[in-house]
């Protein structure tokens, strides 16, 4: 949890800035934008295996030409 608390003289827009960069420090933005679609664990294995096998074929491609 980020808290930012209002100093002595301070704007308001001062400390939204202040809120926002630690939001970013934290990672917090990165971490919504993931959790914003679930994606079940089955689908998570096909998807890496996927990546795997385009992976694998990039490797195969750049052996073969070389």
């Amino acid at each position: 949890m980020v808290f930012v608390k209002l100093r002595q003289g301070e704007a308001v827009e001062e400390a939204l800035r202040r809120f926002k960069r630690e939001c970013e420090r934290n990672g917090i933005l990165r971490e919504i934008k993931r959790r914003q679609r679930y994606v079940s664990p089955s689908i998570k294995r096909k998807l890496k295996a996927a990546e795997a096998r385009r992976k694998m074929s990039r490797a195969r491609r750049r052996r073969r030409s070389t």
